[in-house]
């Protein structure tokens, strides 16, 4: 246990971490830090949203540049790039401009790497740089693009591709590339882009536990195999899930009815009166003409009534967050189920659990925390001082919980019940990847840059 626990506080190996809990056992990570305090190196970096990863000497990124897709690697200690990979794709999607076409984080085991790409598919490096395998995937069918992250399981890897059709979960050997189990998710008819966590039961194998449109399910690592699922939540999962002590806590979009106008009422942008919608006839409102291909399912130009009814239907459920008990056999809809949250929160990070308190945030930046065994809210409040929306997951560690805003800037709170603001560290550059931590230090990835702050 206690080297485990060495191991958790020095490395921070997926997206969110050891296990994708977005908490960090390190200590001395430090509250005040900025371009002129705290700073230990600072790097130049290809633009994405996804997270860094870190373990044994580096620190590993992925990003697009000039047509390419990149893997690279970094000194820990100094910053300095290591090895690049540049790989060229098979081809090219067009998604929405909120995405990236690298925005998944890699994942490590300590000497190599594991990074999809969705014009791709999986790809591993060993420490040098070398390419050790590839699985190609896709094409997708996805508007906004797959952003779930590669995880590891023990010496499997496993791949979430949610897109809007044939969605499907896969395992890998580690070593080798060699797919050991898929599952084709058919129950899903919308994109999802949470990623996975593992959840070890006192017995049996771990599962894997993965938040979809329209429900949760968990999966037997080792054969593939569905163990439980729960049924009826809302749809678009983008944040990630957070396992506590006995609950597996989400967030999903939706309603208690159909989300948005009815058809009839945006028939009046119909201007050549044929009964359906183009995109140019929304030139006006430019947030539904920038979207026009996620609601126009069959890509044919043309917005029915049948494909708008059928989007509205899909966020009709449990919208907001749910607390859901780990466990069971079959589907588990009616009685694990421990709480429920029909508010509205950020949709777009992830949950985290830090010392049996799960941290949420809401729009124009109001941080919250709730008792997540019985969703009891303890405290909600807005900082003093706006950092933007988040749109970068909460991490903590060492007593700190650091919420990075949109702006650049990172408010750090006394993590608590009733949390308390320590500091505003402003790093002046937009930040859309989730921070990583480990060894006492933050790594914050911002649109141009790797940052490394520490003592």
């Amino acid at each position: 246990m206690m080297a485990a626990a060495a191991a958790a506080a020095q490395e921070w190996p997926r997206f969110l971490g050891p296990n994708g809990s977005g908490v960090s056992a390190s200590a001395g990570v430090p509250a005040e830090f900025g371009p002129a305090k705290n700073l230990a190196w600072k790097t130049a970096v290809p633009f994405s949203r996804s997270s860094p990863v870190v373990a044994g000497d580096r620190v590993f990124l992925t990003a697009s540049e000039n047509g390419k897709l990149v893997v690279m690697a970094l000194d820990r200690a100094s910053g300095k790039t290591v090895w690049r990979q540049d790989i060229t794709p098979p081809r090219t999607s067009q998604i929405y401009r909120a995405n990236d076409a690298a925005s998944p984080t890699p994942a490590t085991d300590g000497k190599n790497v594991y990074a999809f790409f969705q014009d791709l598919g999986l790809i591993s490096f060993d420490a040098k740089g070398k390419e050790r395998w590839r699985v190609p995937l896709g094409p997708f069918d996805s508007f906004y693009g797959l952003a779930a992250s590669p995880i590891l399981a023990g010496d499997t890897v496993l791949m979430l591709c949610d897109a809007r059709s044939k969605p499907f979960l896969m395992a890998v050997d580690a070593k080798s590339g060699k797919q050991r189990w898929r599952v084709e998710r058919t129950e899903i008819r919308y994109e999802g882009y949470a990623t996975p966590l593992i959840h070890q039961p006192a017995t049996g194998n771990a599962q894997v536990i993965v938040l979809g449109a329209n429900r949760l399910d968990a999966y037997d690592v080792k054969s593939g195999e569905k163990v439980w699922w729960v049924r009826g939540l809302g749809y678009f999962p983008i944040g990630s899930p957070a396992l506590g002590k006995d609950v597996v806590v989400v967030a999903t979009y939706g309603g208690e009815g159909a989300v948005g106008p009815s058809f009839d009422e945006m028939l009046k942008n119909d201007a050549n009166k044929n009964g359906t919608l183009e995109r140019d006839e929304f030139k006006k409102d430019s947030e539904f003409y920038d979207q026009f291909g996620a609601f126009d399912r069959n890509s044919d130009g043309n917005l029915t009534r049948e494909e708008w009814d059928d989007l509205q239907k899909g966020g009709i459920g449990d919208y907001g967050l749910m607390a859901v008990r780990v466990g069971g056999r079959g589907d588990v809809t009616q009685t694990h189920v421990a709480w429920r949250d029909k508010r509205m929160y950020n949709s777009l990070s992830s949950l985290m659990i830090y010392n049996d308190v799960l941290y949420v945030s809401k729009q124009a930046g109001i941080i919250g925390a709730i008792n997540p065994a019985t969703g009891e809210m303890l405290k909600l409040e807005r900082p003093k001082e706006p950092a933007g929306e988040y749109f970068a997951s909460p991490v903590a560690a060492d007593g700190k919980v650091f919420f990075a805003g949109n702006s650049g800037k990172i408010i750090v709170l006394k993590e608590g019940k009733q949390w308390d603001f320590l500091a505003m560290n402003d790093v002046g550059e937009e930040i859309e990847a989730t921070p990583a931590i480990a060894a006492g230090r933050l790594f914050v990835r911002t649109k141009n840059s790797l940052y490394c702050f520490g003592k």
